[in-house]
């Protein structure tokens, strides 16, 4: 127990606000959305991730699937299959779509990152195809031939 009187002494205060179990937190999470049943959305946007747990491979995800706004480098360890949609966008550091997974349900979003490659594109998107604002111009046309999308592509 942290007395008053040894804070006040100190030359320093203690953090006493350090949150406890951050570093497991991502795991954690998808180990209950696993427990779960797999059924809903999984979303891992905005959590500071350089890299994707290796528990989230074998998942697949009934619903939508987010890891935007994070600092990915690579796509290792995403879902195999996403029956919703799949946002990879705003902040990663991905240069190519490796390792995504082969089958999108819904709109697969992949813009504003560093994309210069589309190697490792979903076999098929069932809704619509985002990537624009990225430093490799594509063009419908390119999207389409490495991609079955059902819907529109927006580049």
């Amino acid at each position: 127990m942290i007395k008053l009187k040894d804070i006040l002494l100190e030359s320093t205060a203690p953090d006493i606000f350090v949150p406890r179990r951050i570093d497991d937190r991502v795991e954690r999470l998808i180990s209950r959305y696993v427990r779960n049943g797999s059924k809903g959305n999984l979303d891992l946007r905005r959590m500071n991730l350089t890299k994707l747990p290796s528990i989230l491979k074998n998942v697949n995800v009934d619903g939508n699937f987010n890891c935007a706004g994070n600092n990915l480098t690579s796509l290792e360890n995403v879902p195999e299959n996403v029956s919703g949609n799949f946002n990879c966008s705003n902040s990663n550091k991905l240069t190519s779509l490796v390792g995504a997974p082969s089958s999108v349900g819904g709109d697969f979003w992949c813009a504003y990152c560093k994309l210069t490659s589309l190697t490792g594109t979903p076999k098929t998107v069932g809704g619509n195809f985002y990537c624009g604002n990225n430093p490799g111009k594509f063009t419908e046309t390119q999207v389409r031939a490495v991609c079955d999308v059902k819907g529109r592509v927006y580049v």
